[in-house]
């Protein structure tokens, strides 16, 4: 668990970087929907709801309570639509509706992601503007969320919260590799064995056996609080 000197600092790298690509895409006065994609019910996934929770919203308050808003606040809505298990619909279906009844200039979404790397995990945060494809990680493709289908910008947030079975089996090789050589162990197969990336053979292992199992750290409730504390607060500083 981080403190809450630790979570600041974080928030305020984050949010001096996504302020720069904000800034590249809008310009001081765009309206901006902030998206929390995840299962709120499903600790790994609930990143994105979780954040949506703490962002300070401005677009009601604008159009209904104006003389209550600094002026210059810039116009801010946000929203959590769920997943297509429990909703029925694809998010960017969900998101078109919004999108061309409220005309955002730019949306950012918040995803949680899986990782390649076991050291990712709750420890990384990947921003892009090229958009996002939901459950692309855990082989579960969904439609992309991405100006090509929004028409309008869209920067991602992730953060890796889970990893493959092929994963930890690759990363833990390596880690009883390393061991070997160490105590003096090691031939010439260990060394050429573990220059090389063996994720793809060990996943093809485990996959028709149904074994490559999504795998979260046992620490991950106090982790996802800490990391949608840091995203919202970086997400709320920017804009």
């Amino acid at each position: 668990m981080l403190g809450e000197e630790e979570i600041q600092k974080s928030s305020d790298v984050l949010s001096d970087e996504l302020r720069k690509i904000v800034d590249s895409h809008v310009d001081k006065n765009a309206e901006i929907l902030v998206v929390g994609l995840g299962n709120i019910y499903v600790t790994p996934d609930a990143l994105g709801p979780k954040v949506i929770n703490d962002i300070e919203v401005t677009r009601h308050m604008i159009k209904y309570l104006p003389q209550y808003v600094k002026e210059g606040a810039r116009n801010v809505s946000a929203i959590s639509p769920g997943v297509l298990g429990t909703t029925g619909i694809e998010t960017v279906e969900i998101l078109k509706g919004i999108v061309d009844n409220i005309h955002p200039k730019l949306v950012i979404v918040i995803d949680a992601l899986a990782s390649r790397s076991i050291e990712r995990i709750n420890s990384t945060v990947q921003i892009s503007d090229t958009g996002i494809v939901p459950g692309a990680g855990v082989g579960n493709t969904r439609k992309e969320i991405s100006q090509n289908t929004l028409g309008i910008p869209v920067i991602a947030i992730g953060i890796p919260t889970v990893v493959e079975t092929a994963v930890l089996v690759n990363d833990s090789l390596d880690l009883f590799i390393t061991k070997l050589q160490d105590e003096a162990k090691s031939n010439d197969y260990l060394n050429e064995l573990k220059q090389e990336d063996n994720y793809e053979e060990i996943k093809e292992a485990l996959v028709p056996q149904d074994y490559n199992l999504i795998v979260t750290p046992k620490e991950i409730d106090g982790l996802i609080e800490n990391m949608s504390q840091i995203v919202a607060t970086g997400i709320n500083q920017a804009i």
